[in-house]
């Protein structure tokens, strides 16, 4: 089904919170060297894009939200990763549950009611917790849920669980021990009995996203909580669109961080070239023709890897298949885009940005480490490869 377009009245409350963009970015900015120096979780930033109604962007018009698209999202994400990586992760996470409940319907009635109704009262920040210790992409889940009669009992650790000290839910997927196995997603609240946060975090970049492990030991979770019970089958060919939609949405708004990172690398080396005078020259860096050349390089690289973004989103929220399909080529240009961007700043400022005392060996570190939120290059090469494959060449008379 292809979305309808909001008239523009109803779009207002989407505007009202990407209008408060530019001052939560400066907000996040002013604390994100401390949080990342110290790897403390930014509670205040979450606080500060809670109240700018951008961590419920993503909410359904029906249930009371902006409604907004994957576009808007992009937008979003970008301007946020632009002050503080980290809290854009978070925040990334948990539009796209919202969104995906605004698509599918992943979370029962009640259960979402109770969800936003403490969204109203503050930030309630959720985490779909699918990575394992040594988990295998298409593998069945190795935590178990055993139904003891009168709820389910999960059992397992999950890794790299983006904001795990703080999420108000975590949507875990797990599979069931019945005789033939079911796999599906239960909705656990953070702060249930059994749950533990193991605070293993302790990453080069992306410190304050507080990736800790989660550990769930018999944690109960109510039948109507455990959702999309399946057990493997046929493919379907709608399960399969769905899906496809699912990934654009998480490769786009992860890249549009990434976007957001260079844009802020890119932001502090336009202040560097203005104000450096080298002991052998006048005028600062930014008078001499190679670094106005490699500027205009970053430039027309992060335009064009922004203008592939927000096309694939807008096709994405048109419904077009053929643009959830080129999500994650997308993705992949738009990252290399991105930390090509930030590496060449790092090369063009030489020890001044490598310095602890500036914010762009942050930048890099926080880009570097954002590959954890997307598939191998040569995966997704592999997979763009096979498709053009399949599609064949032009055949010869």
């Amino acid at each position: 089904m292809t979305p309808t377009p909001l008239p523009a009245d109803d779009r207002a409350a989407v505007a009202d919170a990407l209008g408060r963009l530019p001052r939560v970015a400066d907000l996040l900015a002013a604390r994100a060297e401390e949080h990342d120096r110290d790897g403390t979780f930014p509670y205040q930033g979450i606080e500060a894009v809670h109240e700018a109604g951008l961590l419920t962007l993503t909410v359904a018009r029906r249930h009371g939200g902006a409604g907004a698209g994957l576009a808007d999202t992009v937008r979003a994400l970008a301007g946020l990763g632009r002050g503080d990586a980290s809290v854009a992760v978070l925040t990334a996470h948990t539009l796209l549950l919202h969104a995906e409940q605004a698509r599918a319907g992943l979370w029962p009635a009640a259960a979402y009611r109770r969800l936003l109704t403490e969204s109203r009262r503050g930030p309630a920040l959720l985490g779909m917790l699918r990575t394992e210790p040594g988990g295998q992409a298409g593998a069945p889940p190795a935590t178990v849920a055993h139904w003891d009669g009168e709820a389910w009992e999960l059992t397992g650790r999950k890794t790299d669980c983006s904001g795990a000290e703080a999420l108000s839910w975590m949507a875990v997927p797990a599979r069931t021990d019945e005789p033939v196995p079911r796999t599906g997603v239960f909705l656990v609240r953070g702060d249930s009995p059994g749950l533990e946060i193991d605070p293993v975090w302790d990453q080069l970049g992306l410190r304050a996203s507080a990736g800790h492990d989660v550990l769930l030991d018999g944690v109960r979770v109510a039948a109507d909580h455990a959702v999309r019970l399946t057990v493997s089958g046929p493919a379907d060919p709608d399960r399969h669109a769905a899906a496809d939609t699912s990934r654009a949405w998480h490769l786009l708004a992860l890249s549009a961080v990434h976007l957001g990172i260079a844009r802020a690398a890119q932001d502090w080396l336009i202040r560097f070239l203005q104000q450096r005078t080298p002991a052998n020259l006048t005028e600062p860096l930014a008078t001499l023709p190679r670094y106005r050349t490699a500027l205009g390089g970053i430039e027309a690289s992060l335009i064009g890897a922004e203008e592939l973004l927000d096309a694939l989103a807008a096709g994405v929220d048109r419904g077009d298949p053929a643009a959830a399909e080129r999500a994650a080529a997308g993705q992949l240009l738009a990252n290399r885009a991105a930390t090509d961007a930030v590496q060449q700043a790092v090369t063009l400022t030489g020890n001044p940005g490598l310095s602890r005392r500036h914010p762009l060996e942050r930048y890099l570190r926080d880009v570097l480490s954002g590959r954890m939120h997307f598939p191998a290059e040569e995966a997704v090469l592999e997979a763009v490869g096979r498709a053009a494959l399949a599609r064949g060449g032009p055949r010869r008379a």
